[in-house]
């Protein structure tokens, strides 16, 4: 089992691109980061978790800008996002983002994706809560769509372009990896349409095991080969991960709160220690 790092990059916590380098020099196998391009000062939409909303999410920075100076000081770990949120993005663009980070950094990137719980700011980039799956769905095939054909074309509800060019293609073939967060069974079942793999925020590991039985089953049921998905659990703590290496999980993504450098440093010293 693999263990990654995840970290909010803001404009106030360690610089993105030293903790990418001690990300690598440790050790760890990849770096992840968040999406919010805003967040709705109206606060309509409840935080979803205890607590206020905490201060990194209107300061985080362009997650595939931060990718980028990390992929430019770096060789080896791979640059994931944790989750993009697709459904504010128009899949032409966003597949030329993430295929010239593939391209520059040679191979590297994981897409992790979702479709959000913030209903402001969604709709303020004229998403309807309501639909954000559809359409979710609709850009994953749109994005595989660019970036495997020379001539791509795509009809949908959300997503139309007709006859398109679009280089450069991702080194990675056929494509970075799909991997989508999310809980519920419709995620599950989503995943085995669409997706490469499976970025499930830790609960428990009764839980995970038993999510993760459900999955394969949704898997075989569709025909689909169980092996072929991946699991990489968000946020587990440390005092978990020997018990994750028991089940068939690929990557385990431990979180850095963004702090100080020295904060930072110290947290992923401790953490070294389960590699």
């Amino acid at each position: 089992m693999d263990i990654g790092i995840f970290s909010f990059s803001t404009d106030y916590s360690m610089a993105f691109d030293r903790l990418a380098v001690a990300v690598e020099e440790r050790g760890f196998e990849s770096l992840w980061v968040p999406e919010h391009t805003h967040i709705p000062a109206s606060r309509l939409t409840p935080y979803p978790f205890e607590g206020d909303l905490p201060r990194e999410y209107s300061h985080t920075l362009d997650p595939f800008v931060a990718l980028g100076a990390a992929a430019s000081v770096t060789r080896k770990i791979k640059l994931g996002t944790g989750i993009c949120l697709a459904i504010e993005h128009q899949a032409l663009t966003l597949a030329k983002t993430v295929a010239t980070l593939d391209h520059m950094s040679n191979g590297r990137v994981i897409m992790g994706l979702g479709g959000g719980w913030n209903r402001e700011e969604m709709e303020n980039h004229g998403t309807q809560y309501e639909s954000r799956f559809a359409k979710l769905e609709e850009q994953m095939q749109a994005l595989k769509a660019i970036w495997t054909q020379e001539e791509a074309t795509f009809r949908g509800e959300f997503e139309n372009f007709e006859r398109v060019w679009s280089w450069p293609k991702p080194v990675q073939a056929p494509h970075p990896p799909l991997v989508l967060g999310g809980e519920t069974l419709h995620t599950l079942r989503r995943i085995v349409r669409y997706a490469d793999g499976w970025l499930p925020r830790m609960r428990s590991v009764d839980w995970l095991r038993d999510s993760i039985g459900t999955l394969h089953r949704v898997a075989e049921e569709a025909g689909r080969d169980p092996a072929e998905i991946s699991v990489s659990v968000f946020a587990p703590p440390l005092s978990v991960v020997d018990e994750l290496r028991e089940l068939p999980v690929d990557r385990a993504v431990l979180w850095v709160p963004p702090d100080d450098e020295d904060s930072s440093l110290q947290l992923l010293d401790r953490y070294a220690g389960a590699l």
